[in-house]
């Protein structure tokens, strides 16, 4: 098997359904692709807030 990017330690296969990866049980490194962008927040008015809460 082969060893860790990060710590050279050995790695794990993981399986879910028809979908694996492999992790570090010693760094917690995974080999998971990873998005970090997110949408932008929408921002709500204190007036629609409430409106809100009252109707529901």
């Amino acid at each position: 098997m082969e060893q860790c990017p990060r710590c050279q330690g050995s790695l794990e296969e993981l399986s879910l359904g028809d979908v694996s990866t492999v992790t570090c049980p010693h760094c917690s490194y995974a080999d998971i692709p990873v998005e970090h962008e997110r949408p932008p927040e929408e921002r709500e008015s204190w007036r629609d807030a409430f409106n809100r809460f009252y109707e529901e």
